[in-house]
């Protein structure tokens, strides 16, 4: 069997190993280190934030963001439906009750009428966590504007979509926090990691304190605070470094992967994710959305792309469709977003998400694909169709 095609693995080039070589020669093993710091102040000046705070998962990044925010128990949070499940978990770790808002069609990510009319129906809600799905920019002018005129704090989600830009602003700097995740499938790795951004100064030095197990500044272990294990090691931070500095070049390769799918399917009944013409994605996965009433389905695809040892994946599953959320709040443009059957209402508009997972596939987008391997997956692709 031919060598296995992946979905997204990581791309590494040798400049992580200098980083690395500098943290052992220099004994600085430990969490934290010039890595360390090199590398916030790094991502910090690449999207243009004033703070940064290193730590061990996007979720960690995120979880504190959502202790910043000052969600409490039985608090509610307007969360992005169409996602995976580090995006809201974190919501609960805090005790606060996600109430989760479909998506629209133009980006796949939350639609801000069902946001505004999330709002009239809960109108102390105070913090609201946006995804950037795919590496798609939301509609993030939109969704900060509803967020500012009720009083809301925003957490974008930009775990997939570092190096995208909307209206020529990264994305990740839009909401009061930011996050990105270097899991060893996104953009650039460092294995398992995650960053906080911010304008908010006090705020990363707090997310810091906490991430540190909330030591008070004393001669001996102190704590007033719960805290946690959260903060990246100068090991994993110097592999960031050097991934960093292949990002556009990460980016570049990941549209060109993109580019090929939308020639190449071009002529079957599909369509590829979709984005505003103001934004500019990162392109991290390619996706497909196949028509309706076509008797194919993605998992056909799938299987088929499996059977050739190439790696394929369904969309992110709605959360209101988990089971764990299964009773949560579902804000919709239409109708009361209390249905939870596995029926899409065509021409309704409702439950978009569901619509998507339904109809739509993740592809091969990994950067060390061939082209020859591209065309491959291609071939297979239309013969599903035939």
């Amino acid at each position: 069997m031919s060598n296995r095609i992946f979905l997204s693995s990581p791309t590494m080039h040798g400049d992580e190993q200098k980083f690395i070589t500098e943290a052992f020669e220099t004994n600085w093993i430990a969490p934290l280190g010039p890595n360390v710091d090199g590398f916030e102040r790094e991502i910090a000046e690449y999207v243009g934030i004033r703070h940064a705070a290193a730590l061990v998962s996007g979720t960690s990044a995120l979880h504190l963001a959502v202790k910043l925010a000052g969600v409490k128990r039985g608090n509610v949070v307007f969360c992005s439906d169409l996602t995976f499940s580090a995006t809201v978990n974190p919501v609960s770790y805090e005790g606060g009750v996600q109430v989760f808002i479909d998506s629209e069609r133009d980006t796949w990510n939350m639609d801000p009428k069902a946001l505004e009319k999330a709002f009239e129906k809960y109108p102390d809600c105070k913090c609201v966590i946006v995804v950037n799905l795919y590496g798609v920019p939301a509609k993030l002018d939109e969704i900060r504007s509803i967020c500012d005129a009720h009083g809301a704090t925003l957490i974008e989600d930009a775990a997939e979509s570092l190096s995208a830009t909307y209206e020529g602003k990264q994305t990740g700097t839009f909401g009061k926090y930011g996050i990105f995740s270097f899991n060893g499938n996104k953009i650039i790795t460092t294995s398992g990691g995650g960053m906080l951004v911010s304008d908010d100064e006090a705020g990363i030095k707090k997310a810091r304190f906490w991430s540190t197990q909330s030591r008070d500044p004393a001669p001996w272990y102190q704590h007033s605070e719960i805290g946690y294990n959260y903060r990246m090691s100068n090991i994993v931070a110097g592999i960031g470094r050097g991934q960093l500095l292949h990002i556009e070049e990460h980016r570049n390769l990941k549209e060109k992967i993109y580019r090929r799918y939308e020639e190449g399917l071009k002529s079957l009944p599909l369509k590829m994710n979709p984005y505003l013409e103001y934004s500019k994605p990162n392109f991290w996965l390619s996706c497909i959305l196949i028509d309706r009433g076509v008797n194919v389905t993605p998992e056909q695809i799938r299987l088929k792309l499996e059977d050739a040892n190439i790696e394929a994946r369904p969309i992110w599953k709605p959360m209101h469709m988990q089971p764990i959320y299964r009773t949560n709040p579902f804000v919709t443009v239409e109708g009361n977003g209390r249905g939870r059957t596995n029926a899409y209402i065509k021409g309704s508009g409702i439950d978009v998400g569901a619509d998507i997972f339904r109809r739509g596939l993740c592809l091969p987008s990994d950067n060390k694909m061939t082209e020859e391997q591209q065309d491959r997956i291609i071939e297979i692709i239309h013969r599903c169709f035939l």
